[in-house]
């Protein structure tokens, strides 16, 4: 049985707007995005980080498989607002599981997620059988590919300890694992590139929000932690470290790789390959940096002076060159050369973890963000200094 009437967007420049119910299906992972940092603010140490890693990146997962089936599908219509308002709702139980999902309350996240993810591939496979067919058949083929994760989740709820971590961190391989091979299904085969046609405009947009989601936390954990720390001169300056932090990562990527992204993104002529890479697999790693900088700026802020511990000292220079390392790769992605300012500056930030714990916290802060600027600054001379060349050619 086929819809009986049409539920996709329609095509053409300008014609996939980010729609009101998309933007509400985002306030779940404003949410979600808070549950994983405070995770990692209250449970410091390496074994809290890869549990961390595991549970955002299911996160991810559910959030940007449902902002490609929207870039298809149009909110707007009853059965897929429906369905975009039911993942909000079980979207919001994963969240909330978060903070005990290794613990008691691993149904509670794992069941939401697979719900989630094998109902949306049913839905919009039926959606689009009369209109799409084939494209109808790759969301069969990623079904079948959720209803395979689906089981590592289970069995993960099922059991406790590290066996529950590996067994998820194998639910979200293959989950992201698919579409690298292109979904392939043994009797389906795989899909083809010219069948994943995206509105790049919509894609491009809903990636820059999730950033800013991300964003948005860290600006409310150097908020939530300065209005209850001690009033003195050591806590102002370590609020203006991580203000200008988040502040540097703004501009990292909205002013340096954003836009340039969007505009080869849109001049493609498949566009959902280069989609695969820089707006599936990079921002997560993007968003995992800004995540990881506003842990680093909550530790700063409570204990600004003194020796770094080596736990600071891996937060503050591992996120900073995370996020860098990302925007590199989103520029590579996307058409353009390695990045030799973001390049170097990952370099410098790494070595960094060699002296950081001789200097303390405030400072170590206030030295990234030397970094970020430098990277910032170059990068741009760099962009300058190519129009130039082009002009003159």
């Amino acid at each position: 049985m086929t819809p009986t009437h049409d539920l996709l967007r329609p095509r053409g420049h300008g014609a996939a707007p980010v729609s009101h119910v998309e933007l509400f299906f985002d306030l779940v992972f404003v949410f979600a995005v808070t549950q994983l940092s405070h995770l990692l603010i209250s449970h410091p140490g390496g074994h809290t980080l890869v549990q961390t890693a595991v549970l955002g990146a299911a996160v991810w997962v559910v959030w940007i498989d449902t902002a490609w089936v929207t870039n298809w599908l149009d909110p707007q219509r009853g059965p897929v607002m429906a369905g975009m308002l039911t993942a909000a709702g079980l979207s919001l139980l994963v969240a909330a599981a978060i903070p005990e999902a290794f613990g008691a309350r691993g149904w509670l996240f794992a069941v939401p997620v697979v719900v989630i993810q094998v109902g949306r591939s049913a839905l919009t496979a039926w959606a689009m059988a009369g209109r799409w067919p084939e494209n109808s058949r790759n969301f069969v083929r990623i079904g079948i590919w959720s209803a395979a994760g689906a089981v590592f989740w289970i069995a993960g709820a099922a059991v406790g300890g590290d066996a529950r971590l590996v067994l998820w961190a194998m639910a979200v391989a293959i989950e992201l694992g698919g579409f690298r091979v292109m979904v392939w299904v043994p009797g389906l085969g795989r899909s083809r590139a010219e069948t994943w046609d995206v509105h790049p405009e919509h894609l491009a947009e809903r990636i820059g929000l999730f950033v800013i989601i991300a964003l948005g936390e860290s600006v409310v954990v150097t908020g939530a932690t300065f209005a209850g720390a001690p009033l003195d001169a050591a806590r102002i300056a370590a609020f203006a470290a991580a203000f200008a932090s988040t502040v540097l990562a703004f501009l990292l990527f909205f002013e340096r790789s954003q836009g340039r992204a969007a505009e080869y993104f849109a001049a493609q002529e498949h566009p959902g390959m280069v989609a695969q890479t820089a707006y599936t697999y990079v921002p997560l790693l993007l968003v995992a940096g800004v995540v990881l900088l506003a842990v680093a700026d909550e530790l700063v802020l409570l204990h600004p002076l003194g020796h770094a511990e080596p736990w600071t000292v891996g937060l503050v220079c591992g996120a900073t060159g995370l996020y860098l390392l990302a925007n590199a790769l989103l520029r590579r992605a996307t058409g353009g050369g390695w990045s030799w300012p973001h390049l170097i500056g990952v370099v410098v930030v790494l070595a960094g973890t060699a002296v950081g714990a001789s200097t303390s916290p405030l400072a170590l802060a206030w030295a990234t963000n030397a970094v970020m600027l430098a990277v910032y600054l170059a990068d741009g001379w760099r962009a300058r200094s190519e129009r130039l060349a082009g002009s003159r050619a």
